[in-house]
């Protein structure tokens, strides 16, 4: 707009948006008389008449005096003139804005683009070097630059040449180091003409890959097609210095090469290249012009970091086969700023000399922020101590954290400790309690079996036992995944599929296998079990060593000790080949997923209907329409999923109509875009399928409805649980997903209540053992005193259950031998009406037989004496049967275990 003060008669020129930005420009309403007030408020001002409405190009190359008459000279070659940029908003300011190609990128850049400054000239810069002006600012000579701002004002005031003044509220760029503002400056530079060979960085940056993608193809991409000459030369005096010779005039310059070439052209010798020794040497002129000396620039740190590759081999001068051997680098990782950094360095030299990437693989990462998302900073002291941090929970927690973090993909991360904290819950703990429990059990195998457990006396191939085959395929699949995912440099994806491995292996592999590592099925089976165990955990060590490189040496060397006692180093280890393994069974996998989907939906059964887990159920039905799925769950891991869920029985079927009402629901997602206008009406026929339609289109595999064919993707079937014909609604339940319908008897009798209150007893023994701190391999006696007369039943029925849960018969404190001691002692409470009992664990004691005194010619003192040394023996290297031998009080005797006394611990 161009605009007219009514009251001045002054012209003014600005962006019809911004107009406000005048004050008194635009027309103010009437003011509204207030209560209790005199007079009317004060007649509106009419504000700026409009004189003319044009386009802001029609200026462009329209010449003006500048408010400063300082360098007016140069209006002659094209200062002073409009030019026009899309950089220029109308949010903000007046629609206009002054241009100094000095002091600024887009300054710069608007300047050359419209004639007013030329590339290779010195630009107008009324700056010293400590930011004061200079003479030729003849009014404000001398003064810093924001010290002079309030003269400045004063002096276009005066020159009836300011409109307005205030305060804005604005960003602005600080030194980090002393808080002081910053100028953004042109200073003059050497430059590497990027310009000439950006479709090179373009081409060899296409031959990279990077992960995440989308850095390289969007953000280094763009960077790379509109980038601009280098500027590689620094100000300063520390630095490498620029070997470059030039005489005085500027007209004859030498680039030196190396020492030996600056050494001949100089005729001095070179022992050091730093600045303060090589600026002294002076090269004659071979054009007449006396003297060339070296300029006094030094190089950007950048261009240094570019370098990297060659100078760490000294290339070209040294181990020039070992370089071209290994460049390009095969992988580099660096933070995100480095996209026009360190990466666009590392591109631009390497292209310029050689014409390839610097690197074929990339992994970018993102920024480690505080937790409140601010810019870590130790003056603000706004994260924990590393060390601190590490000390607390380990460097392969806090790694682990980090990799499984948004910040190897690119994105910022609020570092949280309590994130390192869960690492080492949610994986570090549960995968050393399965690597403790395989220690335990080898030991224990050769404590009870006399086997020294080595893996190499197990073949894999012959495993026989369902989950042992499953265990070693999911370690395959392990093997094959991580795999496939580094050679990817997709670290953030290895985590949460260890973790899903980890609990695979804890919950279901190790916690369905207990008893058979204690060897409930023999020596045989239980080093078979055993065997696949440290299989499992070898190979996760070789696996997990590149990420977790402490926790996985503990283990390794540990484990290690089953095959050598050589005192070897996971780290030496090759990764793991998929191919030297059995091949993963992708059946048994997925059979197991099913077992474990049927126990998750038991259990939410159990929890909604508060039927805990030790209590048993009579009976559960699996149903589902494919027969396969349904012999995947009843069969070889029948058992396994009896014991888990504690069921008696479990029935399978595939009468779905029987159990279930089927239920059809359009999928959205898929047929909204496809559809159009007729998705209503497919819509709705859809919702109307009944169970005979549903039927067919789930066996034929589509469906025509509205004139549409829909398949399988379409149409989502969900099956809602009916109760069945005859059934009590108070003693079934059921849980599923719309797959797979799970269904629980509930009703109970007098042989389930007590078969629970059972399994809650060998609870409670089992937690006494560990307050007493007892080791698994610390054989006890127990003796129990009922409370309540309802638990004789349970302690006389289940005899054999409390025997192969303990290893030894609980018995009553009427049956306790006198020698007994007691270990530890409390009163405990279970079943469903809280029945009490106390139970005992003592030290296992000896038990003398009449045959001890006979053995003795009736001597008590001597049948003592005995008993005495037979109680002072470990139990836990006595076997049932066992003939000793002793030489006692001048005599000789041989005692047989069950003939002349009874070890209280062995089960008979």
């Amino acid at each position: 707009l161009k605009v007219q003060d009514p009251k001045t008669g002054k012209v003014y020129i600005v962006a019809e948006s911004r107009l406000s930005s005048i004050p008194g420009a635009v027309p103010q309403e009437k003011k509204k008389k207030k209560k209790g007030k005199g007079k009317e408020g004060e007649e509106p001002k009419e504000g700026f008449k409009i004189l003319d409405k044009f386009k802001g190009s029609t200026l462009v190359g329209k010449k003006y005096e500048p408010l400063f008459p300082y360098f007016k000279e140069l209006g002659e070659t094209g200062a002073f003139q409009v030019c026009s940029d899309t950089y220029v908003t109308d949010d903000a300011g007046t629609g206009i804005v002054h241009q100094a190609p000095a002091y600024g990128e887009d300054d710069y850049r608007v300047c050359l683009k419209h004639g007013v400054v030329r590339k290779g000239e010195t630009l107008p810069d009324p700056l010293d070097a400590n930011g004061c002006f200079l003479p030729v600012v003849s009014d404000f000579s001398g003064k810093y630059l924001k010290d002079a701002d309030k003269e400045i004002i004063k002096h276009l005031k005066n020159a009836g040449r300011l409109v307005d003044s205030s305060n804005l509220l604005h960003s602005y760029p600080h030194c980090w180091r002393s808080d002081t503002p910053l100028i953004y400056r042109a200073v003059p530079s050497w430059f590497i003409k990027v310009e000439s060979f950006k479709d090179k960085l373009v081409k060899n940056n296409n031959q990279t890959y990077w992960v995440p993608a989308y850095v390289k193809e969007k953000r280094f991409h763009n960077w790379l097609e509109n980038a601009h000459d280098w500027a590689i030369s620094r100000n300063r005096y520390w630095g490498t210095p620029i070997p470059i010779w030039m005489s005085e005039d500027g007209e004859e310059i030498v680039v030196i090469g190396s020492i030996q070439e600056l050494q001949e052209l100089s005729g001095h010798k070179v022992t050091d290249l730093h600045s303060h020794f090589i600026d002294k040497i002076e090269i004659p002129s071979k054009q007449g012009k006396g003297v060339l000396r070296r300029i006094p620039e030094v190089f950007d740190c950048w261009f240094e970091s570019g370098s990297m590759p060659y100078a760490q081999q000294h290339y070209p001068f040294e181990n020039k086969e070992k370089f071209e051997e290994c460049f390009p680098a095969h992988f580099i990782a660096e933070g995100i700023d480095q996209t026009r950094g360190w990466f666009y360095t590392l591109m631009v030299l390497s292209t310029a000399l050689f014409d390839k990437p610097p690197f074929k693989n990339l992994i970018c990462n993102g920024l480690v922020l505080a937790s409140d998302g601010k810019k870590m900073s130790k003056r603000l002291k706004n994260y924990p101590d590393p060390k601190l941090v590490v000390n607390a929970y380990g460097a392969d927690a806090l790694r682990m954290y980090l990799v499984n973090s948004p910040v190897v993909r690119a994105e910022s991360l609020k570092f949280k400790e309590d994130g390192v904290l869960g690492v080492v819950k949610e994986v570090f703990l549960p995968w050393y309690n399965a690597y403790r429990f395989f220690v335990q059990n080898a030991q224990r195998l050769f404590q009870d079996a006399k086997v020294d457990f080595n893996p190499n006396d197990v073949d894999l191939n012959q495993a026989s036992n369902v989950l042992d085959r499953w265990m070693i395929a999911s370690t395959t699949s392990l093997v094959e995944y991580v795999k496939q995912e580094m050679e990817a440099y997709r670290l953030y994806t290895v985590l949460p599929y260890l973790v899903k491995f980890i609990d695979n292996l804890t919950n279901v592999y190790v916690r369905f296998n207990r008893k058979r590592m204690k060897g409930a099925n023999g020596t045989e089976d239980a080093k078979m079990a055993l065997a696949v165990t440290f299989d499992v955990l070898m190979t996760l060590c070789k696996v997990m060593a590149p990420f977790t490189p402490y926790l996985t040496e503990f283990m390794y060397k540990n484990l290690n000790k089953c095959l050598t006692k050589e005192n070897l180093s996971v780290h030496w280890e090759l990764f793991p080949d998929p191919q030297k393994r059995q091949k993963a069974d992708e059946k048994i996998q997925r059979a197991v997923e099913r077992m474990q989907k049927v126990i998750e939906y038991a259990r939410v059964i159990r929890d909604r209907q508060v039927r805990p887990t030790k209590l048993p159920l009579k009976e559960m039905t699996v149903v589902h329409p494919d027969q396969e799925y349904l012999e995947d769950v009843t069969g070889e891991l029948q058992v396994y999923l009896s014991e888990e869920i504690n069921v008696r029985t479990i029935k399978s079927s595939a009468d779905v109509a029987k159990f279930c009402t089927p239920k059809a629901m359009p999928d959205w997602g898929a047929l909204g875009k496809r559809l159009g206008k007729d998705m209503g009406k497919v819509a709705k026929g859809i919702k109307g399928l009944d169970a005979a339609a549903i039927s067919e289109f789930e066996t034929q595999g589509e469906i025509t409805i509205e004139g549409h064919v829909l398949t399988a993707g379409d149409i989502n079937i969900t099956r809602e649980f009916q109760i069945p014909e005859g059934a009590d609604p108070k003693n079934i339940d059921a849980a599923g997903d719309g797959d797979v319908l799970v269904i629980l008897d509930l009703k109970l009798d007098e042989e389930l209540l007590a078969a629970g209150t059972a399994r809650e007893v060998v609870n409670r023994v089992q937690k006494l053992r560990k307050k007493g701190k007892l080791e698994l391999s610390d054989k006890v006696d127990i003796f129990y005193k009922i409370g309540d007369k309802g638990l004789d039943k349970v302690f006389a029925s289940k005899k054999d259950y409390f025997t192969q849960a303990f290893g030894v018969a609980p018995k009553p404190v009427s049956e306790r031998p006198a020698y007994s001691v007691t270990l530890i002692e409390e009163e405990c409470q279970v079943g469903p009406e809280g029945s009490t009992f106390v139970v005992i664990l003592a030290r296992p004691a000896v038990v003398p037989l009449g045959g001890l005194l006979d053995l003795c010619g009736g001597d008590k003192e001597a049948s003592s004496n005995l008993l005495v040394w037979l109680s002072s023996l470990s139990l836990s290297r006595m076997e049932a049967g066992q003939k000793l031998s002793v030489h006692l009080d001048g005599k000789d005797y041989s005692l047989s275990e069950g003939e002349h006394f009874l070890w209280s611990n062995f089960s008979r």
